[in-house]
């Protein structure tokens, strides 16, 4: 056993163990596939749609007007100024944005105002409440008794892929079911190996400490993978979830999954080891894993939060994870274009594993 394949063999063997055991609970099941699985479906055959849009204003368009006033107090409407052209652009095909508006002068008494608005195709329901708004708008304007009427919309369309609500809500609940399984699958392993006295046991045989910690962390990453591509396939094909590159979408997603899942399993480590008992680790668990699953993007746009609490949602590591697997997904981005977000991630690895190092406990 002093020989370094013997190691290797013996984490390996460790890992198929472990991968057995998680198969056969069914709460690695429940929070893994069921709980994801299950948002997917009532999302995917719901297909709502968010209560604001984003409308960007055109450089060199005319701000001081009645037009540009009325939108600013418009509720579903948030004006995005200061843009170029390239980046609403881009932000349109995408349909990050629902539209992009250019309110000039007309030089005419009748109407005084041409405003020109291009609609992104790539978001057709938020681009048909825009249209609904400015129609509104428009019309309350116009019916003032103002003599000449005050503006006149263009209307045009910037062609883009179409954003579904299963393009936003799948990633986050890959995020929420690998955080599920790094946290509580990590917790309540490790404090019952330690309770019934399998890893003291450990210690009798020349296993090495970090054949045990590899050889489970071998087991949950294989099955959080198998469960990403599960819910991957299932909205792809039953949704029509975006994969824009492929297989190629398909093998970033899971490479981000392995890093999301193994920074997870950090709190995980944390949790095992302040738990004084079992039944101890499901609430300091949803301390962690709570406030992520409803601040990080998982089911609405962190931009649709109050602003006191987007700088909370934006310190969570779920979030990035979230964003970095949708601009994958939808938007065709390289892991080398979600360098950020991996990043902070990382960080926040280094952070967890740091504290956990100081509070895991063997025996």
């Amino acid at each position: 056993m002093n020989k370094p394949y013997n190691h290797t063999t013996a984490t390996l063997a460790l890992a198929k163990a472990s991968f057995r055991s998680i198969m056969r609970s069914p709460s690695a099941v429940v929070f893994t596939l069921a709980f994801p699985l299950i948002f997917i479906l009532v999302f995917g055959f719901l297909g709502g749609g968010g209560v604001k849009v984003d409308l960007a204003v055109a450089p060199g368009s005319d701000l001081q007007n009645p037009v540009m006033q009325a939108l600013e107090h418009t509720a579903v409407i948030r004006l995005i100024k200061d843009k170029n052209n390239e980046e609403i652009q881009n932000e349109l095909e995408k349909g990050h944005y629902a539209g992009v508006i250019n309110i000039q002068k007309s030089g005419n008494e009748k109407p005084e105002y041409l405003a020109n608005v291009s609609y992104s195709a790539a978001s057709i329901d938020k681009g048909n409440i825009l249209k609904s708004v400015l129609n509104n708008l428009m019309y309350t304007l116009n019916s003032k008794d103002l003599k000449p009427a005050v503006a006149e919309i263009r209307e045009s369309t910037v062609q883009g892929r179409t954003y579904r609500t299963i393009d936003f809500i799948l990633p986050g609940q890959l995020g929420f079911s690998l955080l599920s399984t790094g946290v509580f699958g990590t917790a309540f392993v490790f404090f019952n190996l330690r309770q019934t006295l399998v890893i003291k046991r450990f210690f009798a045989t020349p296993v090495r400490r970090s054949s045990i910690i590899l050889g489970e962390g071998l087991a949950r990453i294989g099955f959080a993978l198998l469960g990403a591509v599960f819910i991957i396939v299932i909205g792809h094909f039953f949704f029509d979830f975006t994969l824009i590159h492929g297989v190629t979408t398909v093998l970033n997603m899971l490479i981000l999954s392995v890093i999301g899942l193994v920074v997870f399993m950090g709190f995980g480590f944390v949790v095992s080891g302040i738990a004084k008992s079992e039944s101890t680790i499901p609430p300091i668990s949803n301390i962690i894993t709570l406030p992520q699953f409803l601040l990080s993007g998982t089911f609405f746009s962190i931009d649709n939060f109050p602003s006191w609490l987007q700088p909370i949602s934006k310190a969570l590591p779920l979030t990035y994870l979230n964003d970095a697997m949708r601009q994958i997904a939808f938007e065709g981005a390289g892991l080398w274009d979600v360098r950020q977000q991996i990043l902070i991630m990382l960080i926040w690895g280094l952070g967890i594993y740091a504290l956990a190092v100081r509070v895991f406990k063997w025996e």
